[in-house]
């Protein structure tokens, strides 16, 4: 965060020197234009040259503030899109529960000791917590691993086991068992 401060003071700093040097040479200009019988296209020269460095800000913004931006949501809109039962998930609320089930526009949630469950719109969610711990989890099996493996295998390796089923399956074996 800090480098996109200085990044940014630096940006108004340069556009600053920029126009103060722009301001300058055109006041030159203006003092030779008035000597001479040019002065009917002095405005048309000045205005060209007042967009070159407009059009660098914008560069500047788009590639400072804009771009992160649009990177950020995209990684924001596939993450609540590839949501998965069994996920410790983070509310933009601060609500952190476990994903029970995942709807169309809603999710599921459990949250604290008493098992509450909480429905909620997929855009509300902010964090996926168990997603995380995975690509970390990946990441870390794909350095020291001195295999060559693809990260996909790393990524499959390190999928979260969904509970719920096994322990249908756990109970549906005492039952079978009891009767």
């Amino acid at each position: 965060m800090n480098i996109r401060k200085l990044v940014c003071i630096l940006s108004a700093a340069a556009s600053t020197a920029v126009m103060a040097g722009y301001t300058t040479l055109t006041a030159f200009a203006e003092e030779a234009d008035a000597a001479s019988d040019q002065a009917a296209q002095q405005p048309v020269a000045s205005l060209g040259g007042m967009f070159i460095p407009l059009i660098g800000m914008f560069v500047i913004l788009y590639f400072i503030a804009i771009r992160p931006q649009k990177k950020r949501d995209r990684e924001l809109k596939e993450m609540q899109e590839n949501l998965q039962v069994g996920d410790e998930v983070v509310t933009g609320g601060g609500i952190v529960g476990i994903v029970v089930s995942v709807g169309e526009d809603t999710v599921v949630i459990e949250t604290g000791g008493a098992k509450h469950k909480l429905r909620i719109k997929n855009w509300a969610i902010t964090e996926n917590v168990t997603a995380a711990e995975r690509m970390k989890e990946a990441k870390a099996a794909g350095k020291s691993s001195s295999s060559s493996s693809s990260s996909s295998d790393s990524m499959e390796s390190a999928a979260l086991v969904d509970d719920d089923a096994e322990e249908k399956k756990s109970k549906k074996k005492k039952k079978d068992e009891e009767e």
